[in-house]
């Protein structure tokens, strides 16, 4: 796996955030509180969670969606429906798991983005990067709502953004995990609920989210 490794170059000076957004009811809903989380702050990307809807709705709610995110600057991802990216005007799909990402880089690749997460070890890391992961995702909750512990979380992305190329992305559960995250020299740091749950309203969650990344200025 040694063509995933990190020359010596400086690291970017501040991670991005990464906003997971569930898509519940009317996609008319959920544009207000993007717009608002898009304007506030350095938002590379959106995933978008799916609600289990026919295809035909699930394709016009995406596409209502899409230039409003896209019009920020910010990718727009799919989460575990990549035959979905190209019809709905997508950038990407984030896939959970090894299988279900190797199953999914022939609908993306070349021109899509394509993520990874729920990876259960470093080798699995390592192969999804190899296999064409535009990043690794590390720490998000699995669909019972479990996670690692927050220190297991720190130690995985710490060893990856220290060593390997491909991006990775720390999964914050709360504001006060974006700083420790951030430290560790991961690109993105991906935030939910602690934005779009907070009593503040989005735009200052994310206001609040930004002043938490710390600058680190690493070189490796």
């Amino acid at each position: 796996m040694s063509s995933q490794r990190k020359s010596a170059e400086p690291r970017r000076p501040s991670p991005r955030l990464y906003l997971v957004a569930e898509l519940a009811g009317e996609p008319a809903g959920l544009a207000t509180g993007l717009a608002a989380a898009l304007a506030a702050g350095d938002v590379a990307a959106v995933l978008l969670r799916l609600p289990r809807a026919d295809e035909r709705t699930l394709l016009t709610s995406i596409k209502a969606l899409s230039p409003r995110i896209q019009e920020f600057g910010a990718a727009m991802l799919l989460d575990g429906r990549p035959d979905l990216v190209a019809r709905a005007g997508a950038d990407g799909a984030h896939l959970t798991g090894l299988e279900a990402f190797e199953a999914a880089i022939p609908m993306l690749k070349p021109d899509r983005i394509a993520g990874c997460g729920g990876i259960q070890s470093r080798h699995d890391a390592m192969v999804a990067a190899e296999t064409g992961a535009d990043y690794v995702l590390f720490g998000e909750p699995d669909g019972a709502g479990l996670r690692p512990s927050f220190d297991a979380v720190l130690e995985r992305v710490a060893w990856w953004a220290e060593v390997f190329e491909v991006p990775c992305v720390g999964f914050a559960a709360t504001l006060d995990e974006i700083g420790p995250l951030s430290a560790t020299g991961a690109e993105f740091i991906a935030v939910g609920d602690c934005i779009f749950a907070d009593a503040r309203g989005a735009e200052v969650a994310v206001r609040d989210a930004m002043a938490r990344l710390a600058i680190v200025e690493t070189i490796v």
